[in-house]
């Protein structure tokens, strides 16, 4: 009979706590922000992507120079292999083999520098987007702001995204 008491002011007060997180909770401001949304939209993204493209302009060029040059003597063996002696076969496959390692070398580290770079211009972004959405949180009183990702339903109005877009965009 004592556990069957304790059990019940044990689910009381647990119920008690839940409703009063629920009324906590009811009083709560909060607001959505979809990031990948925001990203799309800022003249800022574009911007950067001109920025590393024009960057990186001549590594990508000679990485389809060699790209090139694989694929001709590629051709050029696959034309002419039938009149080429073996010498000259081993000669242009070794030519080529050469050149693949050179090609994976060059985009392996042409890979890794443009993320790098890219990844250094996305968090200046991302510093001006959360401090846009700071700012509207401590503008419109919101307790809490959720990335869109992690939201199952909310109504539109919960919605900052556009204000944030329309005041990162502000900014240079």
């Amino acid at each position: 009979m004592n556990k069957f008491i304790k059990s019940i002011v044990m689910t009381t007060a647990a119920s008690g706590m839940l409703l009063a997180s629920s009324a906590m909770a009811a009083n709560q401001k909060i607001a959505v922000v979809n990031f990948q949304e925001i990203m799309g939209k800022i003249p800022q993204t574009a911007a950067i992507m001109q920025v590393l493209e024009a960057e990186f302009k001549d590594e990508r060029a000679a990485l389809s120079q060699l790209e090139k040059d694989i694929k001709y003597y590629q051709e050029k063996k696959k034309r002419d292999g039938s009149l080429m002696s073996k010498k000259e076969k081993e000669d242009l496959d070794l030519q080529i083999g050469t050149l693949y390692q050179d090609y994976q070398a060059k985009g392996k580290a042409f890979q890794q520098k443009t993320s790098i770079r890219q990844n250094e211009e996305t968090n200046k972004i991302i510093a001006l987007v959360r401090q846009a959405v700071d700012n509207i949180a401590a503008k419109g009183k919101y307790d809490l702001v959720i990335e869109q990702k992690a939201v199952v339903f909310s109504k539109p109005d919960t919605s900052i995204t556009d204000q944030v877009v329309e005041q990162v965009s502000k900014l240079k």
